[in-house]
């Protein structure tokens, strides 16, 4: 029946006067920690950054023939089998063999239960060329092993981003994937991208080794640059200790010098091997490597077993804090080339807020008018009742701090469309009633019941529809079907809870007068 108990009225009156407060946050500030939220303005509305970053796979493809290599050697020298002018090029290993060797080695790869698949079991589906007249073999990535490694260096590259953006504290950042070696990032309200062009650009590999004595390039040993221009000197390829083994790294003033350093903590492999080092080579000097680049060189005067230790380097604080941001972030798997930039002005952002303003306020009104003139004082509920639609679905953005874009606008007027929408199938369907049937309460009663179901059909259909584009869409895509979504569920709240209860409370004053609709 068309009746509302007191509890329910009071219910109602409480939601509708929370999400209106909620709602006002957006134009007032309210000292309550949960109604000092926002609803974030998207790329395309406030302006911002976007940037296009490619991921260079080569040195990674280069890495793992080079682990490849080792495990062909020591794989083929347990089996007294001997194999000469082992050598990578063109991202492919090659090597070869005697007469003797060469039908078992065949025999080898090509037996999918040999034991050589557990030393390297992403080249289980390896392409395999052999030149017979010169007994040498190639081996490379096939189509589907290139495509795991690329999968694979996308999604720790992709979490690395995030994880360094976040640090940053930059607002609702937009992080996402494209293809299977591109990331896409969109930093709403960032006018100047230097610095995380900078962090992005770094694949920050750390690694501890000791500087050598030796004069040239030889076995084990390569040239590397300081990074503040410091005369070059020889280190040992030798990895004393890598980044991976870092727990914790922080920027601090070290007050005997007055300089600006970085304190890191080791986890306990780390800390035993670091302990271990600095006991063996009191006196030597231990290089900090950072992409290839010393950044400092420290004489090691004592045994640092406590885990802990400092890296020193003429930083300034935001250098440090940067390096320090790098490190607790990890190292990408793979280095980051930005191949596409844009800057979104806020003048810009601003021209597409005023449209999609105007074209509200247009589109609402246009509404309001018609609906009006078409049912008169129930045009007034009902223009009413969209009004509180529209702070129902700006609160509950607003509580998830959702970021709202161009389409996101499109999606909400898309909803007042719909909430007119249902409630012109009610009325319409009251007035069907209402010719057979003389007594006003059970007409708009039967109008409500019996409406339900072609409005609960376009609803869920409409409802499905946005689910699929908010799974299936990316960026601009999810933001409409985000708001749509939600509005869906705010205009069947709305209509028939809010709506039904005003016009209740109207029938149930007027139920004797006729022509009510």
């Amino acid at each position: 029946m068309l009746y509302f108990s007191k509890l329910r009225i009071i219910s109602i009156s409480f939601i509708s006067l929370f999400f209106i407060v909620v709602a006002s946050s957006n134009i007032f500030k309210f000292d309550n920690s949960l109604l000092d939220k926002r609803i974030n303005l998207g790329l395309d509305l406030q302006g911002g950054s976007y940037l296009l970053l490619e991921i260079d796979n080569s040195p990674v493809i280069e890495q793992k023939l080079q682990n490849l290599t080792i495990a062909i050697k020591n794989y083929f020298k347990e089996k007294k089998i001997k194999i000469k002018n082992l050598k990578i090029s063109n991202q492919t290993l090659f090597f070869s063999v005697d007469d003797e060797f060469k039908e078992i080695i065949i025999d080898e790869f090509k037996n999918e239960n040999s034991n050589i698949n557990p030393y390297y079991p992403r080249f289980k589906s390896h392409q395999l060329d052999i030149k017979e007249e010169e007994n040498t073999f190639k081996l490379n990535f096939s189509k589907q092993g290139l495509v795991e490694l690329k999968t694979s260096s996308q999604d720790q590259a992709l979490e690395i981003v995030r994880r360094r953006i976040d640090e940053i504290g930059t607002n609702e950042p937009n992080i996402l994937k494209r293809g299977n070696d591109r990331i896409l990032v969109e930093l709403p309200g960032l006018d100047d991208p230097m610095r995380i062009k900078s962090l992005l650009g770094k694949t920050a590999n750390l690694t501890f080794r000791f500087v050598t004595n030796t004069g040239q390039d030889s076995f084990g040993v390569e040239k590397l640059q300081f990074e503040d221009g410091s005369p070059d000197v020889f280190v040992s390829k030798r990895i004393i200790m890598s980044g991976e083994n870092l727990l914790d790294a922080q920027p601090r003033m070290d007050t005997e010098t007055n300089e600006t350093v970085v304190n890191f903590t080791l986890d306990r492999v780390g800390a035993k091997r670091f302990g271990k080092a600095t006991a063996t080579g009191i006196g030597k000097q231990l290089a900090i490597v950072l992409d290839g680049k010393i950044i400092s060189a420290p004489v090691i005067r004592d045994t640092i077993a406590s885990g802990s230790g400092q890296i020193s380097g003429g930083f300034t604080f935001q250098s440090a804090t940067d390096l320090a941001l790098l490190l607790r972030s990890g190292a990408l798997p793979a280095p980051l080339n930005i191949i596409e930039e844009r800057t979104v002005g806020p003048d810009l952002g601003q021209d597409s807020i005023n449209a999609g303003i105007i074209a509200l306020i247009i589109g609402f009104i246009l509404v309001i008018l018609f609906i009006l003139f078409k049912y008169r004082i129930f045009g007034l509920i009902t223009n009413f009742t969209l009004i509180i639609n529209l702070f129902f679905l700006v609160g509950i953005l607003t509580i998830f701090e959702a970021t709202l874009t161009l389409p996101g606008i499109a999606g909400i007027i898309l909803t007042v469309g719909m909430a007119v929408d249902a409630n012109v199938l009610i009325f319409e369907r009251i007035k069907e009633e209402l010719k057979n049937e003389k007594n006003n309460l059970i007409a708009f009663d039967s109008g409500y019941t019996k409406s339900k179901t072609a409005i609960l059909d376009a609803n869920i259909t409409t409802l499905i529809a946005a689910v699929i584009l908010f799974f299936m869409g990316s960026g601009p895509i999810k933001g409409f079907s985000l708001t749509l979504g939600i509005g869906i569920f705010t205009t069947l709240f709305s209509v028939y809870f809010i709506a039904r209860l005003l016009t209740a409370l109207y029938v149930s004053k007027h139920k004797k007068k006729e022509g009510l609709l």
